[in-house]
Parts: C-alpha cells; sequence; structure tokens
C-alpha cells in the first residue's frame, strides 16, 4: 500500500479563527462536495427503481409464501382435502384446526377448517406434507388485520368450484406443488425391486421356451 499523507492535529494546541475559517472553506468547496453532487445528479437521471404500489405490483415468485388455498380438482370440482389432519399435526404454530366426522359411507367430512393467520408463519409445512396436494401455499400478501387473532374459514381458502369446471383455474405451481420432473426423481422402493426381479426372470422363462421350441 502506498503511503498515506496524514495530517497530525494536536488537540493540546488551540486554532484560530483564521484556521477554522479555512477548514470551513476547504470542505464546503472541496472535491468532496462535488463528488457527491455528482453522485445525487446521476441518481436523479437514472431510470427509477421503485414502484408506485399499489397502484403497480412487481410480480411474484411462483414459490411464494402467502396466505394459504385450499384446492379442487380439475373438471369434477370435488374437494381435495381427505380431512387426514396431517397439516393440523405438523403446524408449528398450531394455528390449523380440523373438525371431521365419519359418514355413513365409513368416509371423513370436514364441517370446519380454519387457520389463525394471525399465528402462522407461513414456513409451507402444511403444503408440503399434504398428500393430495389439498392445501398450496397462495399468493395473497395483503393480509392486514386489526386484531392479532384473525381466523380464516375454509370458505375464504377454497377455490371457486366454476373456475375448477370450466378450466379457468389451472393446476398450481407454486410452493406445494410437485416440480415438473417429480416423477423421474423418485426412488424405487424394495417392492419395486422385487417385482423388477420377477419380471426379469419370467421373461427369462418364456425366451427359454421359445428357444425349446
Amino acid at each position: 500500500m502506498g503511503k498515506q499523507n496524514y495530517k497530525w492535529l494536536d488537540p493540546s494546541e488551540p486554532s484560530s479563527g483564521a484556521s477554522k475559517f479555512l477548514d470551513t472553506l476547504k470542505t464546503s468547496f472541496g472535491l468532496e462536495l462535488f463528488k457527491g453532487l455528482g453522485l445525487t445528479i446521476k441518481e436523479f437521471f437514472s431510470k427509477e427503481v421503485t414502484i408506485h404500489y399499489p397502484m403497480e405490483v412487481l410480480p411474484l415468485s411462483p414459490r411464494y409464501r402467502a396466505v394459504h388455498h385450499l384446492q379442487r380438482l380439475l373438471e369434477s370440482g370435488s374437494e381435495r382435502c381427505i380431512g387426514c389432519g396431517l397439516c393440523e399435526k405438523i403446524c408449528t404454530s398450531n394455528c390449523i384446526r380440523i373438525i371431521t366426522h365419519k359418514g355413513e359411507d365409513e368416509r371423513k367430512y370436514i364441517d370446519s377448517y380454519t387457520i389463525n393467520l394471525g399465528r402462522c408463519i407461513y414456513c409451507g409445512l402444511c403444503a408440503e406434507v399434504c398428500p393430495e396436494l389439498a392445501i398450496v401455499m397462495g399468493q395473497r400478501f395483503e393480509n392486514s388485520s386489526v386484531q392479532r387473532s384473525q381466523f380464516g374459514g375454509k370458505a375464504e381458502f377454497l377455490t371457486d368450484i366454476q373456475s375448477a369446471k370450466d378450466h379457468s383455474h389451472v393446476e398450481f405451481a407454486g410452493f406445494g406443488a410437485p416440480s415438473d420432473n417429480a416423477s423421474d426423481r423418485l426412488q424405487q422402493t424394495p417392492l419395486d425391486y422385487a417385482l423388477q426381479d420377477e419380471k426379469q426372470e419370467e421373461v427369462k422363462e418364456a425366451q427359454k421356451e421359445k428357444d425349446n421350441v
């Protein structure tokens, strides 16, 4: 590193009024002032980086985690939630509450599905654990409230049935949805290997019988 030209100031030596005046002139009209003015002028004429919210909104990532959605099956419009309660059990904030009953056909039916949005930390664990892709993390980030306990009900989160039937509602591709190559990344289970070996043996036996004939 080059030698720096430091100026040693002796605090015991009183400075005169003339020296203070000269220091003020150097600070006010020195190179540093013009550097600051140049930077200000440059930023003043540069491209805007801010938006006029709420008239303008920046696009959100498809993996953004905001207020939840309860999905429906496309075309049929049936609700995907089967009331298994996994989302309620895995919730670290204890903000999901599901009340179900068993019908005459021995199937579960949902009586109440609520989420305390005031306690939710939007971690996305409920979307990850759902076996039916019924609950997903949406993109509605405007969620202000006048009270701490802000509960949302099933009717608020559930996708409109008409949009699911007329194909205006597309399959969710955000947080909680499987990726495009999810099938390629699936690993075989031991049963899959066993069935694959049996199938290979059957093919070999069939080939032997064909050769003997």
